[in-house]
């Protein structure tokens, strides 16, 4: 008798905490439509009941072998093949709370092993998809920043998307620095590179390696007071240079010879073509102006007026914006009409630093894989690199995703995207350096930034330029030496 009261007792205890569980509740309480069919709303909280009924379980599957709570997010936030990613040595830990952990044959940490979805983002080399879920199990709007120097050493492990087999050719006939170099739109093998004495060389790096011209005509350095500056036309026949000596030259590469000359009252820094309408160029210079000239005709469309020195700037590839940067770190967004030429100001963007420095490179990209959009890439002379995720739809208003801190610069080294391999990767950049090397950077990593790095110059390297088909990486140095790097080939 008292056996079946006491088993009376639980059976009524049992049923009163299903009576009164919230699951059950939440799940009763799900709405429904007045034209909804009864059947499909029975069946609908069945299944929505049994599903909340396993997460329960589950839950307490995970407390009673001693995991917490956030562990258990961990686990169910993971992405789909998440058990092939662990290393062999490694198993399956998802109470280490989100941290990273070092594969033990590493002592140094610099080979990182991934164990953790939220750091799915700071990690390259992961497989097809999985990047993809762990960003969206991520908080969108990702910012944060990392010290590196140049002196940094590399991982062990080189980052198989970038490296090189070696060098494809090298020009040194050049006797001063080589300041600035770029390959042709689209051109694989046409590459151009300015000195600081005034010339401008155009080459061509397909077998075999040889010079096509030399353009002469500058008096001074060709160049803006931080960097060198030139541009090819969308059709590759013209080159469009500014100098030091106040003058702006149009040169026909077949011909070599310079068919318009345009005269101003400061130094050029800076010169780019506009992406879509070809017969309009811009140029930055040190009376704190951009200019719109007609190519056709040498003469000035549009003006307007910045706080400092315009020494860097670039396009997006409508051709309505220019980012510009200045004397002083800002960064500007112009809005620009492809039709008229007209120039308005439409954002600036002030340097955190309290030491200004002069604007080395505004580099921009029509797609980045940790922005998911448009991004600009800009650097400093003091080594302050900045990535910012491009607003098209508020008239590229920059948000700011992440910095980079280099070792400080005497020379104005440039730096530079890395192809976007895949969507699997992280966003690289490479740059020059003082010790004579390059460097390339994760900037998705938040420490061991440094993923590879080029050995060859004997002089600081100061400009680095891709091609089109993204398997030819130039840099050149203080020397003038211009060395042609060919990528190793990957699956």
């Amino acid at each position: 008798m008292a056996d079946e009261t006491i088993e009376k007792g639980s059976s009524s205890e049992e049923d009163k905490n299903k009576a009164v569980d919230p699951t059950f509740f939440s799940c009763l309480l799900q709405p429904s439509t007045a034209d909804s069919d009864p059947q499909y709303i029975g069946i609908r909280r069945l299944l929505l009941y049994r599903k909340a009924e396993s997460g329960v379980h589950c839950r307490k599957d995970w407390r009673c072998n001693g995991k917490g709570y956030v562990a258990y997010c961990n686990y169910i936030r993971r992405p789909r093949n998440w058990e092939s990613l662990h290393a062999p040595s490694h198993s399956s830990t998802p109470g280490q709370r989100g941290n990273l952990l070092v594969d033990a044959s590493v002592g140094d940490g610099s080979n990182l092993q991934l164990h953790s979805p939220f750091c799915l983002r700071w990690t390259a080399g992961i497989p097809a998809g999985d990047l993809r879920s762990g960003y969206q199990a991520s908080s969108h709007r990702t910012s944060f920043s990392s010290n590196a120097s140049d002196n940094d050493p590399p991982l062990r492990k080189v980052e198989p998307a970038y490296s090189f087999v070696g060098m494809h050719c090298i020009f040194d006939q050049c006797k001063a620095s080589v300041t600035v170099l770029k390959f042709g739109n689209k051109s694989s093998d046409l590459l151009a590179y300015g000195a600081a004495d005034g010339t401008l060389t155009v080459c061509t790096v397909s077998q075999p390696p040889s010079i096509i011209k030399e353009l002469r005509g500058h008096s001074k350095d060709v160049t803006g007071w931080t960097k060198c500056d030139f541009d090819f036309s969308s059709n590759n026949q013209y080159i469009a240079s500014s100098s030091m000596d106040k003058s702006i030259r149009v040169w026909e590469i077949s011909k070599g010879l310079c068919i318009r000359v345009i005269y101003g009252i400061s130094s050029q820094l800076s010169i780019r073509f506009h992406p879509v309408n070809n017969n309009f160029f811009s140029a930055g210079n040190a009376n704190r102006e951009i200019t719109v000239f007609n190519f056709s005709t040498g003469r000035v469309i549009n003006k307007t007026v910045f706080d400092d020195e315009i020494t860097a700037l670039d396009h997006d590839h409508t051709g309505q914006l220019i980012f510009c940067g200045d004397a002083q770190g800002c960064i500007y967004t112009v809005n620009m009409n492809s039709h008229t030429g007209s120039l308005s100001r439409s954002h600036r963007n002030r340097s955190s630093n309290n030491r200004k420095s002069p604007v080395t490179t505004v580099q921009y990209r029509s797609f980045s894989l940790l922005a998911r959009g448009p991004v600009l890439l800009t650097c400093t002379q003091d080594g302050n690199l900045s990535f910012f995720g491009v607003a098209l739809e508020i008239q590229g208003y920059l948000t700011p995703r992440c910095s980079l801190k280099l070792t400080p610069r005497v020379h104005s080294i440039r730096a530079s995207f890395c192809p976007l391999l895949s969507l699997e990767k992280g966003e690289y950049i490479v740059a020059g350096s003082e010790d004579s090397n390059v460097y390339f950077y994760d900037l998705t990593r938040p420490r061991h930034t440094c993923v590879n790095k080029l050995q060859g110059h004997g002089s600081p390297v100061i400009g680095v330029a891709w091609n089109h088909g993204e398997n030819l990486l130039a840099s050149s140095d203080s020397d003038g030496t211009v060395i042609v790097w060919k990528r190793a080939k990957t699956s």
